[in-house]
Order: structure tokens, then C-alpha cells, then sequence
């Protein structure tokens, strides 16, 4: 559904009010696969009008996980969004120069399988965020 007019068609299916606000607040979340934070997203509605604020912004953004659409994740105090069809992932976030890179979910299959067998806890591990030190840096 990443495109953002299907996901505007699912939002009016469920009865959601379409803004020329809101339809850019979409079109900018949904116009790439990269993470992006509410001030990214605001930036690029910004560039198309600068009637919309920022309140606007995270409204329309918690709207979009409220219902499933955009997944949101703290990386440490810096909330980011992406689609949600972008799947189960887990965010390696550089402590140096702040890269994000996605790796796949289920390298820490293990890991889950030991929590919900040790402690009886299903862990959201679709969606997490891991801090250490990138290729580039190591060098």
C-alpha cells in the first residue's frame, strides 16, 4: 500500500476526513522507503505550502499509526516513521555517524523463542532499534 493514494483510499474507506493537509502529510511520509522524522516530514510539506504547523504534522502522523499504516520507533529520544507494509525490521543505528541501517527481523528469532520459553514474553521485535558502530566507522 505504499502508495499514497491507496493508502488516502484506505483512509476514507474507514470514514477518515481528507485535508489537503493531510494528503501531503501522506504524500510525504509514503514518497520514499527512508526513515523519517516528523520535522523531515514537516520540511517537505513546508516546501509545498507553509500552511500547515507542525501540531498538524504529528497529528496526522499518530493518526497513520493508530491505524496501522506508518509504524513509529525511538531511536533513543528521535522518534522516526516509516510505512508499515516495510515490514518487521530492526534499526542498526551508528553511535558515530548516525546511520540507520535495516536489517531483517528474524535474525533475532532465536532471541524470541528463548523469551517466550524462559519468561513466557512475546517480545514486538519487528520494530527495534540496536546502537553500536557501522562498517564505515570501524575503519
Amino acid at each position: 500500500m505504499n502508495e499514497p493514494q491507496a493508502v488516502l483510499d484506505t483512509l476514507r474507506a474507514r470514514r477518515f476526513r481528507i485535508t489537503p493537509q493531510r494528503e501531503m502529510v501522506v504524500e510525504a511520509l509514503f514518497s520514499s522507503e527512508q526513515h523519517k522524522t516528523a520535522e523531515d516530514v514537516f520540511a517537505l510539506v513546508q516546501m509545498r505550502t507553509t500552511a500547515v504547523n507542525i501540531a498538524t504534522i504529528y497529528r496526522t502522523l499518530d493518526m497513520l499509526v493508530e491505524q496501522g499504516i506508518a509504524s513509529r520507533t525511538d531511536l533513543g529520544g528521535q522518534m522516526i516513521y516509516t510505512p508499515r507494509e516495510h515490514g518487521p525490521h530492526i534499526h542498526l543505528v551508528c553511535h558515530h555517524c548516525s546511520v540507520i541501517v535495516d536489517a531483517d527481523a528474524g535474525v533475532l528469532a532465536a532471541l524470541d523463542a528463548q523469551l517466550q520459553r524462559e519468561y513466557n514474553f512475546r517480545a514486538d521485535l519487528g520494530h527495534i532499534s540496536l546502537f553500536g558502530v557501522c562498517a564505515g566507522c570501524q575503519d
